[in-house]
Formats: structure tokens, C-alpha cells, sequence
């Protein structure tokens, strides 16, 4: 079969002949349709992430770890656990039998691909109890998810959404799709300080996070008050680090801004997730959520992995 493979950490996946997957007692052979590169599985593919043992253990490797793909008798699945060295990126792979999920009649395989995308957005009410008519602060969200999290508060009955980034053009995008204010963060320390508390109005009730770093520090920063006063509550969801890794947390952050960090795992188990799922799938069914692509073939692998400019669309590559 053709498939993408790395054959060191950090390298760029090459379109190659693979060994076929045989499947072994309770595996199954999966016709792979459709798989979002995230960039999950770029950070694993270069050894920064801590799961990358797991998922690249020994080379050669094909990257990513789940997909869409049709089971031996036609039915259209969403499917994870896959064996090492046979990953997502691939004509096939071989799962354990039931590490899979249907997909809803309807929807197309590349769609299906990126929803999860829309999970994390999600966890503004499964970890941070949101509610209607709350205001929602998104960092970073010109990305992929991002962009995905101000539609979802949107749908969700945010009374008001304020997202951040890093290029105008972006943040106008950003604001035709839902957003009513935006903040720049290409900017001194102190003037974003000053846009984070412009444009807060009367708080924010809920921050998802997919920065962390720089703005995040910043953002916690600017939460505290400058007098004696009750803090109002802002619900932290952490969800990436694509600003950085860390920060340095003053304990007033805590102590006083009302801040409360969450991770953005809080709340969910198997019924809470099948529950978010089908909330997404009657939105992408209704045309009410909508997902931005870039689709390449796999024997584009080699360039489309390395490409810089897919501005919010996420990359799906169809074997």
C-alpha cells in the first residue's frame, strides 16, 4: 500500500510503499477516507509531545492516530487506537476490534474528520459551566479550533465573544464569523493588558485558552484588581500551549482576580462526550456548524505537511 512515513523524529513523512497491515486475532483492517493533521500529531511526530513514545516508538512509523475509514462490509467508522508502525496517514491500518464509532448518516468523511476539532470548544460548559448570555474570551482564535470555538459560542447563546490573535486580517475573519470584539496580541505587554481590559466589559465569565505562554500570563495578569475588591469570577478552560508551554502564575492571579483554571479534560466521561458529539453532528447536519478544509491527496504528504499558510483550515488528507 501507499502510505506516509517517517522515518525519524522531527522528519517530514515521505509518500512510500508500506508493508500491507495484517490484522491478528480481534483486529480489523480499516479502508482509510479522510484524516486530520493536527497539530497534535505534528508535535508527537517530532518528539516534543509526551504522548510521542507512544505513537512513534520505532522507525520507519505512519503518523497520526485516528481517522475515517470504512470497515471490511462498508460501514463508514471514526477509528483510534491504531498499531504501531501502521498510523492514520495510510491507504489502511489495523485497529482493535471496536476501537471505532460509526459516523452519522450524512456526513461526509472529510467533515467528520475535523469535528473533533469542535470538541474542545465544548468544554466552555462541560469544564466551566457555562451558561447562556455569558461573555466568552477565546485565545487564539484565528486557528483552526479557535475559530471553531467562536462559532460554538455563538451557538451556544454567548451574550458576548471577544477573540484574540496574532494578524489583522485574520481577526477580521474572525469577527464576520461571530466574534464582537477582537484583540491584537502582537502588541507591547502593557498595551494588551490595556486591549484585555477595554474590551472585557463587564468580565469575562469564560476564557478557552489555546495559547497559554505570553497572552495567557498577561491576560491573568491584568485580572487583578487594582484596589480592594471581590473578584469576579473568570472560568479558565486550558486547552493548548500554542504561545507556549508555561507561564509564571503570581499567586494574586489566584487570589484575588476571581481567576479559576481548569483543564479542559473537567466534566467529561463517555455519556458527556457521546452528548457533545451529537450536539456537534446536529449542527454540521443543519449547516449551522461549518468546518473550513484544505483536502490534499496523500501523495501530496511531503508538501502539505510543511505548508504555513492554511489560515484557520484545518489539513485533511485523503488516501
Amino acid at each position: 500500500m501507499k502510505a506516509a512515513v517517517l522515518h525519524e523524529a522531527g522528519g517530514v513523512p515521505r509518500y512510500e510503499d508500506f508493508p500491507d497491515p495484517v490484522a491478528a486475532d480481534g483486529e480489523v483492517i480499516i479502508d482509510v477516507k479522510a484524516v486530520a493533521v493536527e497539530n497534535v500529531d505534528k508535535a508527537i511526530a517530532a518528539g516534543t509531545h509526551y504522548a510521542g513514545e507512544k505513537y512513534i516508538g520505532r522507525f520507519p512509523v505512519i503518523p497520526a492516530f485516528d481517522g475515517v475509514g470504512a470497515l471490511p462490509d462498508g460501514t463508514l467508522v471514526g477509528f483510534g487506537g491504531i498499531r504501531l508502525p501502521y498510523g492514520a496517514l495510510a491507504e489502511k491500518t489495523v485497529v482493535p476490534q471496536g476501537s471505532y464509532v460509526p459516523i452519522p448518516e450524512g456526513v461526509d468523511p472529510a467533515v467528520a474528520s475535523v469535528m473533533a476539532s469542535a470538541v474542545t470548544a465544548m468544554s466552555m460548559e462541560a469544564a466551566a459551566g457555562f451558561v447562556p448570555g455569558e461573555t466568552v474570551l477565546v485565545l487564539g482564535a484565528t486557528g483552526v479550533a479557535g475559530r471553531l470555538a467562536v462559532k460554538v459560542a455563538r451557538l451556544l447563546g454567548a451574550g458576548r465573544i471577544v477573540a484574540t490573535g496574532r494578524d489583522d486580517h485574520q481577526l477580521r475573519e474572525v469577527r464576520a464569523i461571530g466574534a464582537d470584539a477582537v484583540i491584537n496580541t502582537a502588541v507591547s505587554d502593557e498595551a494588551l493588558a490595556r486591549a484585555y481590559l477595554d474590551a472585557r466589559g463587564d468580565g469575562y465569565d469564560v476564557v478557552l485558552d489555546y495559547l497559554w505562554g505570553r497572552p495567557s500570563e498577561i491576560l491573568l495578569r491584568a485580572l487583578v484588581p487594582r484596589s480592594f475588591a471581590f473578584g469576579k469570577p473568570t472560568r479558565v478552560v486550558q486547552i493548548g500551549e500554542s504561545a507556549g508551554a508555561e507561564l509564571t502564575l503570581a499567586a494574586s492571579s489566584l487570589r484575588t482576580s476571581g481567576a479559576e483554571i481548569y483543564g479542559a479534560a473537567k466534566g467529561l466521561d463517555p455519556r458527556t462526550m457521546e452528548e457533545v458529539y451529537q450536539r456537534i453532528v446536529t449542527w454540521t447536519r443543519s449547516g449551522e456548524l461549518t468546518f473550513d478544509m484544505e483536502k490534499v491527496p496523500l501523495s501530496d504528504i511531503e508538501t502539505a505537511w510543511q505548508r504555513t499558510n492554511l489560515k484557520g483550515r484545518r489539513l485533511v488528507v485523503m488516501p
